[in-house]
């Protein structure tokens, strides 16, 4: 049988008997306020900030909110086991770390505190490109633990296929390719304090360490990094790529791909018809698109559309184990979880990404038994009810 994820509580408990408490809050909702207290304007805003007033990253708290669970009784859960199969890897949990740029910003350990923390638990952490380390060096740190890689797709078709050259070389599995950015939100948090992190060369790690992209500067970067700077601002993202471009990541990476940002069943079958693996519902946890639908409210739609042919897989507003529990009923094969687990790093390194891995999934572990279930599979949309006011 799997791990017990639940007996996190009693080791809490038991560590209570010689007076220590946790160093961090197990309500992870609580994380947010705290960072705020503890870190620079800067550092939080990006982390915490969202496009616009905020109403999309509210949006996605409010659609996983409305829909609430329905225990059942009597069932046999005493033995449970969270393993699931995702995109033909083994899993301890339906749980992932979604990929986070500039994580220096929030703990000078960084990505590889993070990595390290999901290596530790079993759950597979994604790498961001715009990480403030270079891939090579994160996948040290993780040894063989299960990693993907998230690629902003640049402007540069070179550089796009020495990333994930250099990506397989490292050992990342699987290709998680960004579509909502191809341009950065209006996101006033940032603005109202002029902090953009890669200006200053943070979050630029692979790019300043790539061979390729190298071979575009006149000087190596430590000589003229500003230039460095504008190239690299030059070829970040593309807003004109279009559906058929896929082919080419295809044609670069043997591993599944999949593509995060959908929220309509257009794209989600657009992307099967693209020979894609699997897509992520997620609208970038409200920092790209102010008034847009919760991903919660998207997440059927595209199950519906796609769930026969592709890994759904679920991030934004997932902040408890309820709210896991509430999107594997909605049809989610495994969630992404992000700032929860960048504001345990900012607070307490990579014992506090554990803590935030281990309170997630003791929350899901229970929610599940204490609702009948013996695992994540069986959960489904017969199990919720949704409120409509």
């Amino acid at each position: 049988m799997g791990k017990h994820w639940a007996d996190f509580q009693y080791e809490i408990y038991l560590n209570g008997m010689s007076g220590a408490v946790p160093r961090l809050p197990t309500d992870l909702t609580r994380l947010e306020e705290l960072t705020e207290q503890r870190l620079g304007p800067g550092p939080v805003g990006y982390v915490a900030g969202s496009a616009g007033d905020g109403s999309t990253a509210r949006a996605n708290r409010e659609a996983l909110r409305r829909h609430r669970i329905v225990p059942r009784m009597l069932r046999d859960v005493h033995e449970r086991d969270l393993s699931v199969e995702v995109l033909g890897r083994a899993l301890p949990a339906p749980l992932a770390l979604a990929p986070i740029g500039v994580l220096s910003i929030m703990h000078p350990d960084a990505e590889c505190a993070a990595a390290r923390a999901a290596a530790a638990q079993g759950v597979p952490f994604t790498l961001s490109s715009a990480s403030s380390t270079p891939m090579e060096q994160v996948a040290e740190a993780m040894g063989d633990a299960e990693r993907w890689f998230q690629l902003y797709w640049p402007k540069d078709p070179e550089v796009a296929r020495s990333f994930l050259n250099r990506a397989k070389a490292a050992g990342f599995s699987t290709l998680v390719v960004t579509l909502d950015t191809p341009m950065l939100a209006w996101r006033p948090r940032d603005l109202d304090q002029a902090y953009l992190p890669f200006l200053h060369g943070v979050g630029t790690a692979n790019y300043f360490s790539d061979p390729v992209f190298q071979a575009g500067l006149a000087k190596p970067v430590h000589e003229d990094p500003n230039a460095a700077v504008m190239h690299f601002v030059g070829m970040f993202s593309d807003p004109a790529k279009t559906w058929p471009d896929l082919a080419l990541l295809r044609e670069h990476w043997d591993g599944p791909i999949v593509l995060k940002g959908i929220l309509h069943p257009d794209d989600a079958r657009a992307a099967a018809d693209a020979g894609m693996d699997g897509v992520v519902v997620s609208n970038h946890g409200g920092r790209q698109v102010a008034g847009s639908i919760g991903a919660a409210a998207a997440l059927p739609r595209v199950v519906e559309a796609v769930g026969d042919r592709l890994t759904v897989l679920f991030d934004s507003g997932i902040r408890t184990g309820d709210d896991i529990f509430k999107a594997l009923a909605l049809g989610a094969k495994a969630v992404l979880v992000g700032r929860p687990y960048a504001y345990g790093l900012g607070l307490d390194g990579q014992a506090g990404v554990e803590h935030v891995i281990r309170c997630l999934l003791a929350e899901l572990d229970l929610t599940l038994a204490l609702s009948g279930h013996a695992g994540p599979a069986t959960p489904g949309p017969a199990d919720l009810i949704e409120e409509t006011a």
